[in-house]
């Protein structure tokens, strides 16, 4: 008697011909928007081969606020609040770069005093930035221990911001002229104290984190930048000069009162794994904390009585022009291109230049090749804010 398998049909494949299909076949994993490895409203769709990433696709705007539009209907003093919501982790570098811009166009000369203390400010919100990106770092890794004591620190920085501005997160501080509010002597002390603590601290971090060997196992020669893809996708900051790059822009293209500092660009040096991967961001970090408490006690070295606040027009009207300002933030180097018509109260475009939004778009680069739980490792290591990603 015939059956159905004499009449030509393909034979059925053996079942390791079914695995060997199984493994060709691509699975598409999605990670986010709410994913504890994304940092925020972030969904990358990952497509695997078992545990190996083929393909990365960032999807963003889950937070997207139309702020550049907003900022076209609002005079220049009310867009200070919206430029806080860019890297909320780092608000003070946030509204300096902005009204660095202001003042750069109406020729305002902002009083030493006040120029000292945005400096102060904006080193001691990037110790308090890197201490969350280490914190949340090592969640990221399966440790939970320096998570607390990041925030322990970190907090302390925090109490004082809400001293002198009345925000413990978003401070409306750093105002078109100055700085709204003067540090008191005993909050200045309480500052230094923080720096001979906090000096201490990152040598505990060092040997808690830098050097545990289930730490370095996950990032040393994980997710490797060359120098050739920093320059190709314009990368800055951290993830730069991880790579092996001296280029901060408080050295090679300085503002405010940076010439008058002495201290060092940390980079990465491969002393673990190799130049350019998770460990070496990470790292140049946790240097330039140290680095940054440096700068903060010359400040408070240099700090004279004065006013902290400049002469500025109660009703801003810009003259007709552009102009182009970039600081150096905690992720790296953030900019606002300012166009304004003349005689308006409100800015025609101003357009931001997030280093963080480049960083996201390396991530298709990188991730082919890796493990699931090394792209986790990686992502971590690029220490993204998605409100200044998405804007």
């Amino acid at each position: 008697m015939q059956t159905r398998w004499d009449v030509g049909e393909p034979e059925r494949p053996t079942i390791n011909e079914e695995t060997e299909q199984l493994k060709s076949d691509l699975l598409t994993l999605n990670m986010g928007p709410q994913h504890p490895a994304t940092h925020g409203v972030l969904r990358i769709e990952i497509w695997t081969d078992s545990e190996i990433v083929a393909h990365a696709i960032p999807h963003l705007g889950y937070l997207h606020r139309c702020m550049e539009k907003h900022a076209e209907n609002l005079d220049f003093r009310g867009v200070i609040p919206f430029v806080d919501r860019l890297d909320y982790l780092a608000s003070m570098n946030m509204e300096w770069t902005y009204v660095a811009a202001i003042e750069k166009m109406l020729g305002t000369e902002v009083p030493r005093r006040g120029e000292l203390l945005r400096i102060m400010t904006a080193e001691l919100q990037r110790i308090a930035s890197h201490l969350m990106a280490f914190g949340t770092y090592a969640l990221d890794l399966g440790a939970f221990t320096p998570f607390l004591y990041a925030f322990e620190e970190r907090e302390k920085i925090l109490r004082l911001f809400e001293e002198v501005s009345g925000a413990r997160l978003l401070y409306n501080y750093i105002w078109i002229g100055g700085v709204w509010n003067d540090w008191t002597d005993e909050q200045l002390e309480r500052v230094s104290q923080f720096c001979d603590t906090m000096e201490i601290e990152a040598k505990k971090y060092h040997e808690l984190v830098s050097m545990n060997k289930i730490f370095v196992q996950r990032t040393a020669n994980v997710g490797v930048f060359t120098l050739d893809d920093c320059f190709s996708y314009g990368a800055s900051g951290p993830v730069l000069r991880g790579s092996g790059l001296k280029w901060d822009l408080r050295k090679v293209a300085p503002y405010s009162l940076y010439p008058e500092f002495d201290f060092d660009i940390p980079v990465g040096e491969g002393e673990v794994g190799v130049v350019g991967d998770c460990w070496n961001r990470y790292y140049v970090r946790m240097k330039e904390v140290v680095e940054s408490i440096k700068i903060i006690r010359q400040v408070l070295n240099k700090l004279e009585a004065g006013p902290v606040m400049g002469k500025v027009p109660k009703v801003i009207k810009l003259p007709k022009g552009e102009v182009y300002m970039r600081h150096e933030c905690p992720r790296g180097e953030l900019a606002f291109h300012l166009v304004s018509e003349g005689d308006s109260k409100k800015p025609y475009r101003l357009k931001v230049k997030s280093p963080c939004f480049t960083h996201v778009s390396m991530l298709p680069h990188v991730a082919p090749g890796q493990m699931i739980a090394d792209f986790v490792a990686t992502v971590g290591s690029i220490d993204i804010v998605l409100g200044e990603v998405d804007r």
